[in-house]
């Protein structure tokens, strides 16, 4: 029986058909990380003070300055508070100007800011200072759990309706709420629209790199997963040059969902999987698809090998009873989503801290985009030249191994600061890459999908907890880093368990996946095992 391997190479593993609908999958990536501008390019603690006009229609000719002074209790420094201000009064300016105001309360009309550096942000807009300060974590982590739910609902959703759907539908989701986000008059209508728009988010990045590499053969495997990556590095740089030119959170939604309008036509245009549509035995359309890319790439395939592929893929059902019955797949399983999950956590609390880093803000987060280019090239490089498993352990081990080293370095120092957390990002990056591959080969088709979409549950959940983790620095700043740190260092030291897929066929069934052998080997012992002289070696 032929499997669905060898279609793809009769009729082009990656051909044109297979490039145009990689990067049709991929360029939606590059405008992926434009949503973390709300929450990125903030300044958590601005320049400014309580909002005093109420005095104005005391004395309507007070300068600034002396607004200031008789409206605003002042720090031991000699500084204006922040926070506080003096409890209004109904009295005439002379009385004020005589007696002064001695009773202090919080603000009560909002705050005044400047020197900004930006034109506008959600801590200005809905005043997330003070004691609201701790809010805009609570925003960063609303959207990390939109994408939680994200992969969660569209896991199943992409079993059941297909892997097309299940990226058609979030491209939707994120245009419709990136554009209501940007229109939000206060700060809970924003928190819930995030959160729309981060399912959409969660959806698309999980199932857009299964529908890509369930279309490409064993050669160029590793792009499906690697390829998408790189392009929102991309993204990470245009993000930083887009900030700079607007700088204002509103606008920078509206342009962000004005890309993905574009995504949104186009999307309905790609192809659906043609193993799924096999294994749900839709057989008239799978051929149909199998036709069109043997077409494109000017390539022919007979109908006796689709035939033969189809009882094949028929048979191999079993879902999450695989991962229950097998305890190989189950420490496989294990081990590569904690390492998931510790690399989120690393990457978004590093990410988070953009601006709290020391140097210029777009500068480092363009580094962050930039160091990560040759992370993902070198990826696709790496996992074909030395194997899934090194490349796997090693990436891990030195990202955690920079990141821990902040804590060797003095505070102060910026630029080493910066240096060693753009070097952690970039291997906890490239890490993430070879997850994305490593997830897709080593369980067999009926789990396949099962597996990625608890896979990027658990990263997303690391996602979901960096903002509440980057939280305990007002304990102590070196917590969250040793946190992440250790979680890393130990995701990679387990590693080890993992078994070598370079090169081999996607297992379609759970003995070739325990087993880790290329199918042709299977073949071969399976016949073996037939033959008169294997029977008689037993007897």
């Amino acid at each position: 029986m032929a499997d669905f391997g060898e279609v793809l190479r009769s009729i082009g593993d990656f051909g044109l058909f297979q490039k145009i609908t990689l990067f049709a999958l991929c360029f939606p990536n590059f405008i992926l990380p434009f949503h973390f501008a709300s929450v990125f390019f903030v300044e958590s603690d601005p320049e400014r003070h309580c909002n005093t006009d109420w005095i104005l229609s005391a004395g309507p000719n007070l300068t600034i300055e002396e607004q200031l002074n008789l409206t605003l209790p002042q720090e031991e420094d000699g500084s204006f508070s922040r926070c506080q201000m003096f409890v209004p009064v109904d009295w005439d300016i002379d009385a004020i100007r005589e007696n002064g105001l001695n009773e202090t309360t919080r603000c009560l009309n909002g705050w005044v800011y400047g020197n900004m550096l930006y034109e506008a942000t959600i801590v200005t807009d809905f005043d997330l200072v003070c004691e609201h300060a701790n809010f805009l974590e609570v925003a960063q982590t609303l959207f990390m759990a939109g994408i939680l739910v994200g992969c969660l609902l569209f896991g199943p959703f992409a079993e059941s309706f297909g892997r097309k759907r299940a990226t058609q539908v979030p491209v939707v989701l994120m245009v419709i709420f990136c554009l209501t986000t940007g229109l939000c008059p206060n700060f809970y209508l924003y928190l819930a629209s995030q959160f729309m728009a981060g399912i959409g988010y969660g959806g698309f990045r999980m199932n857009a790199i299964i529908l890509a590499t369930e279309w490409i053969g064993v050669s160029k495997r590793s792009w499906g997963a690697c390829l998408p990556q790189l392009f929102a590095a991309v993204g990470q740089m245009a993000l930083a040059g887009l900030i700079y030119l607007v700088r204002d959170w509103r606008l920078a939604q509206f342009v962000t969902a004005s890309l993905l309008a574009v995504v949104a036509i186009y999307i309905w245009f790609i192809p659906e999987s043609a193993r799924w549509l096999l294994n749900r035995g839709r057989i008239n359309e799978a051929n149909q698809l199998i036709t069109k890319a043997a077409a494109i790439n000017k390539r022919a395939v007979s109908k006796s090998m689709l035939e033969k592929i189809v009882v094949k893929e028929t048979k191999t059902k079993g879902g999450a009873i695989i991962l229950i019955q097998s305890p190989v797949l189950r420490k496989y399983f294990f081990t590569v989503i904690f390492a998931w999950f510790s690399l989120n956590v690393t990457y978004y609390c590093l990410s988070f801290n953009v601006g709290k880093l020391g140097l210029d803000v777009f500068m480092t987060q363009a580094m962050f985009g930039l160091t990560e280019l040759p992370a993902h090239i070198m990826s696709i490089w790496l996992l074909e030249a030395v194997g899934r498993k090194v490349s796997f352990i090693s990436t891990i081990l030195i990202g955690g191994l920079m990141c821990i080293l902040i804590l060797a370095v003095p505070q102060g120092d910026a630029v080493a600061v910066t240096i060693l957390a753009t070097a952690g990002r970039f291997f906890t990056n490239w890490a993430a890459s070879i997850c994305n591959v490593y997830v897709q080969e080593l369980f067999p088709t009926s789990f396949r999908q099962t597996a990625s979409g608890l896979g990027s549950i658990a990263s997303r959940a690391g996602g979901l907890l960096a903002p509440l983790l980057n939280m305990l620095a007002m304990y102590h700043w070196v917590i969250p880093i040793v946190v992440y740190s250790t979680l890393t260092l130990v995701s990679g030291a387990l590693g080890f368990v993992l078994p070598e897929t370079r090169r081999k066929e996607l297992p379609d069934s759970t003995d070739e996946a325990e087993s880790n052998r290329s199918k042709a080997t299977l073949k071969k012992q399976s016949k073996s095992n037939k033959s008169p002289e294997a029977k008689s070696t037993r007897l």
